[in-house]
């Protein structure tokens, strides 16, 4: 008996040595949790270091990540494109599984979908159908990853907003919220219906973002 517990136990030990290997060349997740104030991520700054946090604490913190986030032109600075934050790819998730090889392909015919946009953790994210749906994903940009330039908050003020305000959003799972709905961007469904935490639950969200290791 006592030797059968010590099988059981080496193996559940190997089990966690391969997910742990697995999850340190994870290149790309989405984010378990959401900010504390809804859209208001501190900037571009805070929302990298959330997924900075979050990587590190599943064994990933020796990549540098960044949040797949785009910024519209304000106050003499330039719009940033999230497309251009993000490196050069490939990408994987802890499974191992490889989403995109390049920006090109992310942006283009990617295999990003419910069952590969994992979290750090490689668990799924709730989507259309689940009970709560959180498929939204803050992003702040167009389809081809670059800020909107039409006019109105498309980033909650740059993300520092958790009040009034606007952001676009993506479906990580790729579904849109009626059968014929065309919302079924990753990067690009629609606008939230605010930037509080409450406002980005209603619209069918939690404040999630998608990260990416740049090395």
């Amino acid at each position: 008996m006592k030797a059968l517990k010590l099988s059981v136990l080496a193996l559940l030990l190997l089990g966690l040595t391969a997910a742990l290997a697995q999850q340190s060349n994870m290149t790309f997740f989405v984010t378990s949790v959401g900010g504390s104030k809804g859209a208001d991520l501190g900037g571009l700054a805070g929302a990298d270091q959330h997924c900075q946090s979050l990587a590190g604490a599943v064994g990933a913190g020796s990549r540098t990540w960044r949040a797949y986030l785009s910024t519209t032109a304000s106050a003499g600075s330039p719009a940033v494109n999230a497309r251009e934050r993000i490196g050069d790819g490939p990408w994987q998730n802890a499974k191992g599984v490889v989403i995109a090889s390049s920006v090109a392909e992310l942006h283009g015919n990617n295999n990003l979908n419910k069952q590969t946009a994992l979290t750090e953790k490689g668990e799924t994210v709730s989507g259309r159908g689940d009970s709560p749906n959180t498929h939204d994903v803050l992003t702040g940009s167009l389809a081809d990853g670059t800020a909107s330039a039409a006019a109105g908050d498309t980033t909650c003020g740059n993300w520092t907003k958790s009040g009034e305000g606007s952001a676009l959003v993506g479906h990580h799972d790729r579904i849109g919220l009626r059968d014929d709905a065309p919302s079924k961007s990753w990067n690009s469904s629609h606008p939230s219906r605010g930037c509080s935490a409450d406002n980005l639950r209603a619209t069918g969200g939690s404040g999630r973002l998608y990260c990416f290791a740049i090395n």
